[in-house]
């Protein structure tokens, strides 16, 4: 009896001890700030335990969705800007940063990328919409559209994503937080989804789990095999479009009076792209070259879709046309050039034109009023892609339209403007601390948030000794070097 009754004096004291934390957790400023606005104490608490309040202080800060703050405060609490302004009240709760002589930005996003999916899934290139196959697996003989050939609209991103991809971190360190994450290979890929690039669980990255519905006219078959050429993709994807509003139709008769009618045949192909074209997804349509911009553009008139076309490197010469259609551009910053161990001698007029004049899409476009984003379009290091944003800038685009192009441009095109995108209170915590301007060729990039997770990034390690070995500085979660 006696050992029962510590055991129920042990189990009481252990309750009330916990009670009064709370109470004491529950009466600080933030705490109750987050009652107000129904965050609860511990979705402020990072999976370490600490809690996730910071304040950059007396920064320069550019919104994108204001006029520059040059010497401002940004709150994070809980993975979302709480406030942002000049007279902030920085609670007590909350880690300082000190921002003089540093520069804020939101979190820059590529919008089209493989970044986090295994290699097994995506054997393209790192940057994205490298048409890369997702198996090793020999190409089947079909026999008609009936078959469904290189289809697979259900493989949907965020469901193959893999924290532990080091590129995550390679793209972060550049300055990305966010990326729409693709399928590739194939005419139907699958489903892109808008990612966080923090370093959490792989349900904790995902912001929009359906975002886009690929399609590709490249063909990975063969000429024994449906389609064959880029006039039978193009009419399978037609073919399957009016499949899935037939589909779509015959099953709300059915619904609608099952008794006595035949129910239609059930094809996931015809499930999946329904859904998507119900609830609006933006559906990318290839533009790689002049011809494919024209045909971009007809071809989401007829399908009567939500459209927008990637790739667009020759942009520049058919601004007017991309303009009058209204489809938004993601524009691949991967610009053409000319492979080591070319034949110069082989060279066309044609080439050496593109070579010149692809940077200088993106001030044509916005000089037409286009809405676009860039994308990184197989860059294998996400350096190259502000570089490469520079080399447009030094072919005429505004230093705020490029910065534009990398966040709250992508933020609306993919629907998540009203979470990404830009500095404001509410908004998630993703951003960019620079030691100046970020397009400058000596900035350097000295911390990344995301999700409200500060990334201290670290420069590279000085090469070793003649004949030894360096290691690579590792960060973890809190940003401190191992």
């Amino acid at each position: 009896m006696k050992q029962q009754s510590r055991i129920h004096l042990l189990t009481v004291s252990l309750v009330v001890s916990a009670l009064c934390a709370i109470a004491v957790l529950a009466s600080s400023p933030v705490a109750l700030a987050q009652q107000q606005s129904g965050l609860s104490i511990s979705a402020g608490l990072a999976q370490t335990g600490e809690p996730r309040f910071f304040a950059i202080k007396d920064a320069r800060i550019v919104p994108v969705s204001g006029p520059v703050i040059e010497k401002g405060t940004v709150v994070v609490a809980n993975g979302i800007i709480t406030a942002v302004g000049t007279d902030v009240t920085i609670p007590p709760e909350a880690a300082v940063v000190d921002g003089t002589g540093l520069t804020v930005y939101p979190g820059l996003i590529d919008a089209g990328a493989t970044v986090g999916l295994t290699a097994e899934e995506n054997a393209g290139p790192a940057g994205g919409r490298g048409r890369g196959p997702r198996s090793a697996t020999p190409a089947k003989i079909y026999n008609g559209p009936q078959d469904r050939p290189q289809t697979t609209p259900w493989v949907v991103a965020a469901d193959e994503l893999n924290p532990n991809d080091p590129r995550i971190q390679n793209w972060r360190n550049a300055g990305f937080t966010t990326a729409l994450v693709e399928p590739e290979g194939g005419i139907f890929p699958g489903q892109g989804s808008v990612v966080d690039l923090g370093d959490e669980r792989a349900g904790n990255m995902v912001v929009s789990l359906r975002a886009t519905l690929g399609i590709d006219f490249q063909l990975s078959g063969n000429f024994a095999s449906f389609p064959s050429s880029l006039m039978g993709a193009v009419s399978y994807v037609r073919q399957v479009f009016i499949d899935t509003r037939w589909y779509q139709n015959a099953e709300d008769v059915y619904n609608a009076h099952q008794s006595g009618i035949e129910r239609p045949p059930y094809d996931r192909t015809e499930v999946v792209v329904g859904n998507a074209l119900k609830n609006n997804e933006l559906v990318l349509l290839p533009a790689g070259d002049k011809l494919a911009i024209y045909r971009a553009i007809r071809l989401a008139k007829e399908w009567q879709i939500r459209a927008a076309m990637y790739g667009a490197q020759e942009g520049y010469s058919l601004s007017n046309e991309i303009a009058a259609s209204k489809l938004p551009v993601f524009v691949n910053v991967n610009w053409p050039k000319m492979e080591k161990g070319a034949d110069e001698d082989a060279l066309t007029l044609r080439e050496l034109r593109l070579w010149d004049r692809a940077p200088s899409t993106p001030a044509a476009l916005s000089k037409a009023g286009v809405t676009y984003a860039f994308y990184s379009g197989g860059l294998s290091n996400p350096k190259d892609i502000l570089k490469n944003v520079k080399k447009a800038i030094d072919a005429g685009l505004s230093a705020d339209d490029a910065l534009k192009a990398m966040t709250v441009n992508p933020a609306q095109m993919l629907g998540v403007a009203d979470r990404l995108g830009s500095i404001e209170q509410g908004k998630i915590a993703n951003l960019v601390v620079t030691d100046g301007d970020l397009f400058g060729e000596k900035t350097k990039i000295k911390d990344v948030f995301v999700d409200g997770m500060r990334y201290e990034v670290h420069e590279e390690a000085p090469p070793g000794p003649p004949g030894g070995k360096s290691m690579p500085m590792q960060q973890n979660n809190e940003g401190v070097q191992q």
